[in-house]
């Protein structure tokens, strides 16, 4: 594999099969669907506090979106479907695996690039354009895709034209995941340098590592799934649309015995591993978070390792959990229970392994460190309270209810995205050379942290009164959700300033940025032990100037350590001096 040529002018740039350039285009992409996919969060959470009242503004929207300023229920159904998909699958996936996969992958292994650079840069502008075809969809007739982020048959398939955009943008995007994941798959497995074996890999490139076998054997039974369903609305035909199926009065022409349930399976059985793929390569940021700050290694790394691969396995074995209303049989339900209960232990084991690595470390607490130790109970919360969703008997009451929303956003929000976050404010020095400010990293986690959980918390108190999720008022016609009400409110006020506390971060961005670069920035700020920190900040166009060779393992700090006085260099610290062997040292270490 050759390195990549050095770039010359605008288009080489942006056009670039540079991992670095590519992990940055995915990172800067996803952000931006991130702020817009949180902005259709905001005028729903506006309909949801105050419904039948007219946003602020609204009129800008049109008469056909909010007539007189209020949300019309078919344009709120459209914020839903939308928001689910942005957040889902065009920013915190393409965040986490095509921004930190892309970047850190083959700084880690001691590669000079991806195992195939060209196919990397098309997985990027693939993944770009299916995201603008699915936002076209609010400029098409009718508006976006309305059917829900996960696109129920027949109500998607008979829905407006924004439905056949989001499926062509789907069919895009699950292209460029495909892409992604073979590349990444190939980089770690093929592209490890001299010394780098499976036993020395750190806990992140394992979690990337299954992340991409889950992308990689899933995503096809989606991509078979969203041809058919395009099948159905453009040529005639009924894979998911059942004989004598009325519409308007009338009998659709379309006839063939479809099942919609089908649809289900298909699309369950890749959106569950993929909230796994939303999980993995956050536990991976956090763990290289606490254990360079925790300064102590990774506690039973191997069962952290092991659980991953465990998880990896019976992500395809829980699917149907997200069905027990569609009349399985006791069996096929007590099945799925059961593998539903197994995979929440492997996790556990992982959660166990990061609060073990906390024990008797010398921690530190930069901004980095925040986010990674607040990242742990928020997953917890968001695992536990899925328990009951897992167990058919208690699914029939809870399924649909703002339980389930307030479940996995507490898997996406402040669990994956404080990861997000984590891994932003501990590995910016590399991608840039300059350190975020502390004070405003700071500013911004405390706010986020406690909005965050003034957001999702209340969720769970609203679902277990019964209010559906569906509701675009929020229930307020129903008797019996007025008691609860009030929290609607509560979440949205928290929303618009949790909007607010993401402030304090932007502006730590575009400081540290604009400010003047330091003549020889520190390739290791963190003092910490894996490979893409032996690379300059920011690293050079072929990462290394010559293949690194690994002779350690990774995490090998001790927390005990601490040089005689006579033996540190001017201004050192004594505390931060001699606790870590870096996986490069070429002092000799056993194999972990």
């Amino acid at each position: 594999m050759s390195a990549a040529r050095p770039s010359r002018g605008l288009a080489s740039r942006i056009f670039s099969v540079d991992h670095k350039v590519i992990g940055i285009q995915y990172a800067l992409t996803s952000l931006c669907f991130l702020f817009v996919g949180f902005s259709l969060m905001v005028v729903m959470r506006w309909q949801l506090a105050y419904p039948g009242e007219a946003l602020p503004l609204g009129s800008l929207l049109g008469e056909d979106r909010a007539p007189a300023g209020v949300i019309a229920p078919e344009f709120y159904n459209q914020l839903a479907a939308m928001h689910g998909t942005i957040m889902v699958f065009l920013a915190v996936v393409p965040l986490l695996v095509g921004a930190f996969g892309n970047y850190l992958v083959p700084l880690m292994v001691g590669a000079p690039d991806m195992a195939f650079p060209r196919l990397n840069m098309a997985s990027y502008w693939t993944y770009l354009a299916g995201g603008l075809v699915m936002l076209s969809g609010f400029l098409a007739p009718g508006g976006a895709a309305a059917a829900g982020w996960t696109s129920y048959p027949p109500l998607a398939s008979i829905a407006t034209m924004g439905q056949t955009l989001w499926l062509f943008g789907m069919l895009l995007i699950i292209i460029s995941s495909l892409l992604g994941s073979l590349n990444i798959i190939v980089t770690i497995v093929q592209l490890r340098t001299e010394g780098l074996s499976f036993q020395r890999m750190p806990f992140f490139l394992w979690a990337q590592l299954v992340s991409a076998f889950l992308l990689l054997l899933a995503f096809p039974a989606l991509q078979a799934a969203s041809f058919l369903q395009l099948m159905d609305r453009l040529a005639g035909s009924s894979f998911f649309l059942p004989s004598g199926l009325v519409v308007g009065g009338e009998v659709l022409p379309q006839t063939g015995g479809g099942s919609p349930l089908l649809w289900q399976h298909l699309f369950w059985f890749l959106a569950h591993p993929e909230v796994y793929v939303l999980i993995l390569p956050a536990l991976g940021i956090v763990a290289e978070v606490i254990t360079t700050h925790a300064r102590a290694p990774f506690w039973r790394l191997r069962w952290a390792v092991g659980s991953t691969i465990g998880i990896g396995f019976f992500a395809f074995l829980v699917w149907a959990h997200h069905m027990f209303l569609t009349g399985m049989g006791t069996v096929i339900s007590t099945f799925f229970q059961a593998t539903t209960m197994i995979i929440s232990i492997p996790s556990v084991i992982i959660l166990s392994c990061l609060f073990m690595t906390l024990w008797g470390g010398r921690i530190r607490f930069p901004s980095s460190m925040l986010f990674a130790l607040a990242f742990l109970p928020m997953f917890g919360i968001g695992g536990l309270t899925g328990l009951p969703l897992g167990l058919a008997a208690a699914d029939l009451q809870l399924h649909d209810t703002y339980y389930v929303i307030g479940h996995f956003h507490y898997i996406v929000a402040p669990g994956t995205l404080f990861a997000v976050f984590a891994g932003i404010y501990h590995w910016f020095p590399k991608v840039t050379g300059r350190k975020l400010d502390e004070r405003l990293g700071k500013m911004h986690f405390w706010p986020t942290l406690l909005l965050m959980n003034g957001v999702f918390f209340p969720m769970f108190i609203v679902g277990l009164a019964g209010v559906s999720r569906r509701l675009y008022d929020g229930g307020a016609g129903f008797a019996f959700a007025r008691e609860v009400a009030p929290l609607n409110e509560l979440m949205s006020l928290c929303a618009w300033g949790l909007g607010i506390a993401q402030v304090p971060f932007i502006f730590n961005l575009v400081l540290t940025l604009r400010r003047k670069k330091p003549e020889a920035a520190p390739a290791n700020p963190w003092r910490a032990t894996s490979l893409e920190w032996l690379a300059e900040s920011p690293p050079q166009e072929t990462n290394f100037p010559s293949a690194p060779v690994v002779v350690a393992g990774p995490y090998t700090y001790r927390a005990d350590a601490v040089k005689a006085e006579t033996e540190l260099s001017a201004g050192e610290d004594p505390t931060e001096a001699a606790d870590f062997t870096p996986q490069w040292s070429h002092v000799p270490v056993s194999e972990p």
